[in-house]
């Protein structure tokens, strides 16, 4: 319905150059606006509704009255994932078992960008669910995207000063739970090669060998598909589950390497067709979190490559 209310936006405009040229701003940001939408929201499928409302609201701009239509977009995009953001922290409330970031087949030239794969990384995304919606913004456009103080405060209605400070708290927030140390991309093809060797073949110990001693594995399956209800703290209570769980799926199922948010990531496919995808966290060479997304509604951005932008 929405994709259809903007069609019909855009139609009603099309037939003047304002109409072309508000298109096409709007399409050469719109990957930018999209990773915007998603570091706030951790969700492609709300990422895309906050994109179908900014360009509704786009579409009735005169763009003559618009200094910076890059800065623009990113201001419109970030107040309708704000008002987003406070309405899912409510419906959240009601999610059943443990709520997971929706995982995204990217690009390989994610992950070429350093910064911003570690900044959409399923751990990344679960630590910036600890910030409160307006640090979450002012941590994104700041930290991501790199947005002045007074750029920032216009879209999140604050003052410059108030920026500053809400910058400094969600810095030192997010600091003191992000991953350890940069992880490179061998390290971490590495510890799921191990991972999975160990799945296959049913190897307790060699499993247990590569998680860390307070490793937390955490599940997704929205009532839909069956999960772990609530987080798995522990090496070897981790161990013995995924062992007791993918292990005997495996034998029916194939674990494949696939490039998750940036990052070395597996997905568990029955008869084709994804069933799960299962990220980590590594800290000191050991995986120190597990994430195993199995809710059908947050797999469809694995079917194909999503493009992100700073």
């Amino acid at each position: 319905m929405k994709s259809e209310r903007t069609e019909d936006t855009a139609g009603q405009l099309a037939g003047g150059g304002r109409a072309d040229a508000a298109t096409e701003t709007f399409v050469a940001h719109r990957n930018l606006l999209f990773t915007v939408a998603y570091e706030m929201l951790g969700s492609a499928a709300d990422a895309e509704d906050v994109l179908q409302e900014t360009w509704l609201r786009w579409a009735g701009v005169d763009l003559g009255t618009v200094r910076d239509q890059r800065a623009y977009l990113v201001r419109i995009t970030t107040r309708q994932a704000l008002s987003r953001l406070r309405t899912l922290g409510r419906r959240r409330e009601s999610y059943v078992g443990t709520w997971l970031p929706e995982p995204l087949l990217t690009a390989p030239d994610v992950a070429e960008d350093v910064e911003l794969a570690d900044s959409v990384s399923m751990a990344m995304l679960l630590v910036m669910e600890t910030l409160t919606p307006t640090e979450r913004a002012v941590f994104v456009l700041r930290e991501v995207f790199d947005l002045g103080y007074d750029e920032i405060a216009e879209a999140v209605d604050k003052s410059p000063a108030a920026v500053r400070q809400i910058a400094h708290r969600a810095r030192a927030h997010v600091a003191a739970r992000r991953p350890r140390g940069s992880v490179s991309p061998t390290e971490t093809r590495d510890a799921l090669d191990a991972f999975r060797r160990a799945v296959e073949t049913g190897d307790l110990q060699g499993l247990v060998g590569i998680l860390a001693p307070d490793v937390v594995l955490m599940g997704d399956g929205g009532g839909v598909k069956q999960a772990i209800p609530r987080p798995v703290v522990g090496a070897d209570k981790v161990g013995r589950l995924v062992i007791g769980g993918l292990g005997k799926v495996a034998a029916v199922a194939s674990l494949r390497p696939a490039q998750v948010n940036g990052h070395p990531a597996l997905t568990l496919r029955l008869d084709g067709e994804i069933d799960t995808v299962v990220a980590v966290r590594i800290d000191d060479g050991l995986i120190t979190g597990l994430y195993a997304v199995r809710n059908p509604e947050k797999l469809s951005h694995m079917r194909r490559e999503t493009t992100l932008r700073r």
